[in-house]
């Protein structure tokens, strides 16, 4: 039976868990609060497709080292928390513990396995003197781009609202062994969990929207319908874009679609408040330095000018401070 921790079992996470439950894994959610509280009283109640799951003899612990070494450790948490959680994280890892990231933005093992002359590079911006590198270990690492919409109704009670794909892959671009047994894992599951050779693209082209569109929401208060349909805040975004593409080319990145038809996927999605603007307005730190400071920092890195990203990194940056939250 394999043994899978869900860190941060918040909507995302506990939408995963209860259906890996559901599968035969033996899982544990680890949460805190009032959740957690709810979870250990009533277990964890799942709502997805018009169907209720329940699941109540699941591990549910605020404190993980409880659990002991995982087969995989499933990381749902804001990109910001890895890095407060690393001691945690690492206490569950034994030698074969694979860590699977399942969190938006530029992870902090992107440069691992890269090839080329950025070839184990570390980045600031996401891992701050390099402690998830050293503590976590880049190796460990599975890619994993998260595509589902999830929500938090009440303590204890996840709504699944939108897709069920999760795309896996190594950094090495390998179909290994712990990546395809963690595929078809998923696959029993339910989810669609293909493990692709070039995970760092499809990060990529979800990293794309959410460069800019997270913090132009968080600067201007605006949903997704808003900052696509209005002329000046699109071009914004799309000087942002195509930024972001030549620099992610210049790593050796290949985009699948062009600027203006991932615009339109965004434009789509509609009236969306964006996560960055739900955290701003909720008062919690938000994504600022995995969605638009990494990308700066690559783009410092290669020597690529980056004006647009880095005027509106310093102007969302500054929003923060002055909200409290950065």
């Amino acid at each position: 039976m394999n043994r899978v921790l869900i860190f941060g079992a918040g909507a995302i996470g506990g939408y995963m868990g209860v259906k890996l439950a559901q599968a035969g894994a033996r899982v544990t959610f680890f949460a805190r609060g009032a959740h957690l509280e709810a979870m250990k009283a009533n277990g964890i109640k799942l709502i997805s497709e018009g169907a209720e799951t329940t699941i109540r003899d699941a591990n549910f612990t605020g404190d993980p080292r409880e659990a002991g070494p995982q087969d995989f450790v499933i990381v749902s948490l804001k990109a910001h928390g890895l890095v407060a959680a690393v001691d945690q994280v690492a206490a569950l890892l034994g030698p074969e513990t694979a860590l699977v990231t399942a969190m938006n933005g530029v992870p902090y093992w992107y440069f691992h396995k890269h090839g080329g002359p950025y070839d184990g590079k570390r980045l600031e911006s996401v891992d701050p003197g390099g402690a998830l590198w050293t503590k976590l270990g880049p190796e460990r690492a599975i890619g994993c781009v998260v595509y589902p919409a999830a929500n938090i109704l009440a303590p204890g009670v996840i709504e699944h609202t939108y897709s069920n794909r999760f795309t896996l892959g190594e950094p090495d671009g390998t179909k290994s062994a712990r990546v395809s047994a963690l595929s078809e894992l998923m696959i029993k599951a339910g989810f669609k969990a293909p493990v692709r050779p070039r995970i760092r693209d499809d990060m990529w082209v979800k990293l794309w929207g959410n460069l800019c569109f997270n913090p132009l929401s968080a600067l201007t208060c605006a949903t997704l319908d808003v900052l696509t349909g209005d002329p000046d805040t699109r071009a914004v975004a799309r000087a942002m874009m195509l930024e972001a593409q030549t620099l992610g080319e210049a790593l050796g990145i290949k985009f699948g679609i062009d600027v203006d038809k991932r615009i339109e996927g965004a434009k789509e999605v509609g009236a969306h408040k964006t996560s960055m603007l739900q955290d701003l307005e909720a008062g919690k730190p938000m994504e600022i330095d995995a969605l638009l400071g990494a990308v700066v920092e690559m783009g410092d890195l290669v020597g690529h000018p980056m004006p647009a990203c880095r005027m509106v990194l310093a102007l969302v940056r500054q929003r923060a401070r002055v909200a409290g939250v950065y």
